[in-house]
């Protein structure tokens, strides 16, 4: 089923759907069939991440099935990416253009939502004040999918941060099927994972067993 344009998804909307299971999607040959499978596992947030160079006519091919199938799509690192192939918003890290100041980005995308990645209470206070729309917060435990992650936070990390803000948390960083429920108990908005769709034998599998159990809890 179809959904709305870009043009015609407003940031408010948006920004409900910032729910459940978030994947993360490394580019590369198996992109489409790995998205394809995602998606239709129930996962409805994701991130397209090309740390090699953006490949245009899969992501043009990624904005189109992520529109058919109701989710967002969200751009790692370059907001001007985001801008060009009218993806539902940008994710940034530290060192990314706009990251300690979104003011300029947001006027070029101002119906689309901005992300930011914090590790600490202070990281989170100044993401808030700077108006994004969610924070990812992490490494939650340690991972080999980022290799500037930082030590983990763990457990205890993610909630007290979850708690010092109304803005939906993705926690991110070494999250598989059996942490599930201890990182939603921290009442976080949404579950990111790389390793544990990308790499697993079976990712459509993997995806429905990540969906259910977060819908279960």
């Amino acid at each position: 089923m179809a959904t709305d344009a870009p043009s015609e998804l407003t940031r408010a909307r948006r920004t409900a759907l910032l729910r459940g299971i978030y994947v993360v999607l490394n580019d590369g040959p198996t992109l489409i069939a790995l998205a394809s499978a995602v998606l239709d596992s129930g996962v409805r947030v994701v991130q397209y991440r090309a740390k090699n160079g953006i490949d245009a006519s899969r992501l043009r091919a990624l904005r189109e099935i992520t529109l058919l199938r109701g989710a967002l799509l969200v751009m790692n690192d370059d907001w001007r990416a985001a801008l060009a192939f009218a993806c539902d918003g940008v994710h940034l890290g530290p060192g990314d253009e706009g990251f300690g100041n979104v003011a300029p980005l947001r006027a070029a995308l101002p119906e689309g939502i901005v992300g930011l990645s914090c590790g600490t209470v202070e990281e989170t206070r100044d993401a808030v004040a700077q108006g994004v729309d969610y924070l990812g917060v992490g490494a939650v435990y340690a991972t080999d999918s980022k290799a500037d992650a930082g030590a983990p936070i763990g457990i205890t990390g993610l909630r007290e941060i979850a708690r010092r803000t109304v803005l939906p948390v993705a926690a991110i960083g070494g999250i598989t099927a059996q942490r599930v429920a201890d990182v939603r108990a921290c009442g976080v908005a949404m579950a990111a994972v790389v390793s544990a769709v990308g790499d697993a034998p079976d990712p459509a599998r993997a995806s429905r067993e990540l969906v259910a159990l977060w819908g279960a809890l």
